[in-house]
């Protein structure tokens, strides 16, 4: 991956209210992320900056340098209510720049601090090195951890993930946790049509998952927003050049066509379940922690389609 510029900036607020999600408050140490997910929904976010979805979202990060100290003022405060909140919904909190500036374990001392419950969402093994204060947090208020992991394919991993830890090293880390007793679910995000979601691709994570030790999995089907679309498009079309034409009719809203998600749900469902495992919130999180990671769940669309396999 090209070497990122990293631009230090102080914020002013660092939990920001939420609407239309199950939780209520996020926070993000970082903009940006050199995970480099071609699909990545936050990409958009890079825009707000007058900077490109594209090579500046993973190239051009921010990194709110004095984000723990913010949290701690704004979890003082009188009329905070210890709500639940949710940690990496638009930038990887573990990217590899966390290891330098510590942010996100910052932000985790803070809540746990201060009895605040918080889910994380991650496609880092970073995240066991924070196993001591997950812990914490965990007696104090409640913790969930959501490693994303959507395939275990390698050549799907290095084409379309190409910053992040391998699945299988990711599927380990989720294995660290759970044997540190951290509350820790597998969000299988995103499924991509034609791609990720035959029943053996499918049916494989959601086995590693249970071996794990993972107390549930979180399925959700690829969304493409306006922005995020196009550039996801041009690599589709240059690593799958048979897809292409598919997905440009299959994604002519930001969702799959209901018809094609819907009855994938209902055999991932049957399957999760079939393992045995959950498909709710692990142990010990508060209500409102499912992940939301820009997914479609049972998407409306004018249009049936069946993608090249």
């Amino acid at each position: 991956m090209p070497r990122a510029e990293v631009r230090e900036i102080e914020c002013k607020s660092v939990i920001n209210p939420v609407k239309g999600m199950p939780f209520r408050w996020s926070a993000n140490p970082y903009r940006g992320c050199t995970h480099a997910c071609l699909y990545c929904y936050a990409r958009v976010t890079h825009t707000y900056l007058d900077l490109g979805p594209g090579e500046d979202f993973q190239r051009i990060l921010f990194a709110k340098v004095n984000a723990p100290a913010v949290i701690r003022r704004e979890l003082a405060r009188p009329g905070w209510r210890r709500e639940l909140v949710a940690i990496g919904t638009s930038t990887d909190p573990y990217q590899p720049i966390e290891g330098r500036y510590r942010l996100t374990r910052g932000l985790l001392e803070a809540l746990a601090e201060y009895r605040t419950p918080a889910s994380l969402t991650t496609k880092s093994t970073l995240v066991v090195r924070d196993r001591d204060v997950l812990q914490e947090l965990d007696r104090a208020a409640g913790a969930t951890v959501y490693v994303s992991i959507g395939t275990l394919d390698r050549e799907v991993w290095r084409r379309l993930e190409p910053g992040t830890p391998s699945p299988q090293d990711r599927m380990r880390a989720v294995a660290m946790l759970a044997a540190a007793g951290i509350p820790v679910a597998v969000l299988m995000a995103p499924i991509l049509p034609g791609l990720t979601d035959r029943p053996a691709s499918i049916r494989a994570v959601i086995a590693a998952a249970r071996e794990a030790g993972a107390a549930a999995v979180h399925p959700a089907v690829l969304r493409l927003d306006p922005g995020v679309r196009e550039y996801f498009l041009e690599g589709l079309a240059e690593h799958y050049p048979h897809l292409a034409r598919s997905y440009e009719r299959l994604y002519r809203d930001r969702c799959a066509p209901r018809a094609y998600v819907a009855p994938l749900e209902r055999r991932v469902a049957a399957w999760v379940a079939g393992a045995g495992l959950g498909g709710g919130r692990p142990r010990r999180a508060a209500v409102g922690a499912e992940p939301q990671p820009g997914g479609c769940s049972g998407a409306a669309h004018r249009t049936q389609l069946t993608l090249p396999l």
